[in-house]
């Protein structure tokens, strides 16, 4: 089985791609089993520092590498977080953490009339380092954030991540149906498909 590491640390992240991986018949292992330090995330496009982190662990690996930048853009914020979603609570004296996330984004969205908001996944794949053609795919979902917590699956800011066509949050779904909505599920497919087309052979 060939492997490919995920420039990602993230237990989150790595349980949800190695599921929807599993079809490719790869290994998906994370870049802390090759003691590769996280990679600078300069950039202010999740495409741009995906990039960066696949190249990144492709070099210090020695293996093809798969990156995942995702982040939430609220509409009432001009896209913001964006980027800087895993650090958003931190601006406001709050711990890193999903549950700081949440506690923030709701206490910066009381009394904003519109609550709509987009999770974006932006997954970056490289056959090596200095990979010319780098493969991207994106995925994106619209939701509305709701005013509390709600259900206990997932992570980042799925308890609060309402999908109308479901009528639940992320938080309150299987996994397996999260995977078929989610932004990341929708960009892994994509990836997939470009990596059985253009990636020969993939085994």
């Amino acid at each position: 089985m060939r492997s490919l590491v995920l420039a990602s640390n993230n237990a989150g992240k790595l349980a949800e791609l190695q599921v929807l991986f599993a079809p490719l018949g790869w290994q998906l292992r994370p870049q802390s089993a090759f003691n590769t330090p996280e990679a600078d995330e300069p950039f202010h496009t999740f495409v741009e520092n995906a990039l960066a982190k696949a190249r990144h662990a492709a070099a210090h690996t020695g293996l093809s590498a798969v990156a995942d930048d995702a982040g939430l853009c609220v509409d009432a914020f001009e896209g913001l977080p964006g980027v800087q979603t895993a650090h958003y609570a931190t601006q406001f004296g709050y711990p890193k953490g999903d549950d700081s996330n949440v506690r923030a984004l709701l206490e910066q969205l009381e009394g904003v009339g519109t609550r709509r908001a987009a999770l974006v996944s932006t997954l970056v794949a490289v056959r090596h380092p200095l990979d010319p053609e780098p493969l991207i795919a994106m995925g994106r979902v619209v939701g509305e954030i709701t005013t509390s917590p709600q259900g206990s699956q997932g992570f980042g800011f799925d308890p609060v991540m309402f999908i109308p066509e479901l009528g639940k949050t992320f938080a309150e779904l299987d996994p397996e149906v999260k995977n078929q909505y989610s932004h990341r599920g929708r960009a892994a497919r994509q990836l997939i498909a470009l990596m059985q087309t253009q990636w020969d052979p993939v085994g």
